[in-house]
């Protein structure tokens, strides 16, 4: 990945962080962006942070410019931006939770993509790759805000892929089931973890799509369930 120029939305957050040490560790120049981040969280020379509000369309516009007037140019996004609100049936879901998943988990996502793919599309051989929730194709009771949320992502990121193909851009989703980090460890303290989704693995995964390698996979919808498949 050297020479690459990859932007990590969320890149301090449990899965966020395994993702932009991927891409240093592969030599890529990182931008690391979250509501609250700070440079000296990933102590690399090819590390930047910018903190940025991404549920709003200025929010995202204003870091896609900052990104091309310091590094001229974006390869890489990979949005790993989302939250999770559940255990309420849909006839008991409330509004602001509704909104909640809406903005969070689909507007985010919206806003990002409407600002970076044309920096992308320049790339000539341009890489989106988003995380999405195995709920986006197999929902559950208790979930329904956070599915559909995730599923409308989906297809967001499929029509991204169809449109810039002529440009070499792949944009491709991948779906985890629960990913083993410090935050779902706290929320589900007796949860049997040996099923979880290995962080790492989908680190591994979003570098994977990135390279060359993965330049012929596009619009693809890739489920990473772990041992609970």
């Amino acid at each position: 990945m050297k020479d690459k120029i990859v932007l990590v939305t969320g890149a301090n957050g449990g899965l966020g962080s395994y993702v932009t040490r991927a891409f240093l560790e592969a030599g890529a120049t990182v931008i690391g962006t979250s509501r609250k981040i700070a440079q000296s969280e990933f102590p690399s020379p090819n590390f930047t942070a910018i903190a940025a509000e991404l549920s709003t369309g200025n929010g995202a516009r204003v870091l896609m410019e900052q990104v091309l007037a310091r590094f001229g140019k974006l390869d890489v996004l990979a949005h790993t931006v989302g939250a999770f609100a559940g255990g309420s049936s849909i006839a008991d879901t409330d509004d602001a939770t509704f909104q909640k998943m809406l903005d969070l988990n689909l507007n985010s996502v919206f806003y990002v993509l409407r600002a970076a793919v044309p920096l992308v599309r320049q790339s000539g051989s341009g890489r989106i790759i988003a995380i999405g929730s195995r709920a986006a194709v197999d929902p559950g009771t208790g979930v329904g805000a956070y599915s559909a949320s995730k599923a409308a992502m989906v297809s967001l990121i499929r029509t991204v892929a169809a449109e810039n193909k002529d440009a070499g851009l792949t944009a491709n989703v991948i779906l985890p089931g629960t990913i083993d980090t410090p935050t779902n460890r706290a929320a589900m303290p007796n949860a049997d973890r040996s099923k979880w989704v290995d962080a790492a693995s989908i680190a591994s995964l979003v570098l994977w799509l990135a390279g060359e390698a993965g330049k012929d996979v596009n619009g693809a919808v890739i489920p990473v369930y772990g041992k609970d498949s």
